[in-house]
């Protein structure tokens, strides 16, 4: 058996001494140094954070409960009219994109064009804005939909699954 009992922590003591903010400190540095700069702009740290937080606070609140407040939270006016949220995520077999649509106006001016790996937004929230967004997979060309619900439009794109490959002849140096 292993003496457990013989290293140095305090068991009691351990969870008193542990403060939030360094422990929220810390998960941030330890992400920032996991993801590359370019896909920070797909993922937002402080949203995840505070749904997760939101979560485990109202677990003595039944479910529907939490999931009208995250909603709620979600659908709070930001600081900044011209800001532009943009949220990414992948299932096994389709990759969507949901931004948040604060004024009907801009369904009726937006233009959505897609590559094999970008989807690119105009005219949100302003005429003329462009926005590139990097896909986590490479996408079909045909297949894609668009559709708005709950002040949310999401956009879901088929996964393309490349499996062609080619194998790549070893010259052996003379």
């Amino acid at each position: 058996m292993f003496p457990w009992n013989m290293f140095p922590f305090n068991k009691n003591n351990l969870m008193k001494q542990l403060n939030p903010q360094d422990i929220e400190k810390q998960v941030q540095n330890m992400l920032s140094q996991f993801m590359p700069g370019k896909w920070e702009c797909m993922f937002n740290h402080e949203d995840m954070l505070k749904r997760a937080t939101s979560m485990f606070q109202n677990t003595d609140q039944n479910t529907t409960n939490s999931a009208t407040n995250s909603s709620a939270q979600d659908q709070q006016p930001s600081s900044n009219p011209t800001e532009f949220d943009v949220n990414v995520f992948e299932t096994f077999d389709d990759i969507y994109v949901r931004i948040p649509i604060k004024d009907e106006e801009w369904l009726k001016r937006v233009k959505i064009f897609h590559t094999s790996n970008q989807v690119i937004i105009e005219n949100i929230p302003e005429v003329g804005h462009r926005h590139v967004i990097t896909l986590p997979s490479l996408i079909k060309k045909k297949g894609t939909v668009a559709q708005y619900k709950d002040e949310m439009l999401e956009i879901k794109m088929t996964k393309n699954a490349d499996m062609q490959y080619t194998e790549v002849d070893v010259a052996e140096k003379l």
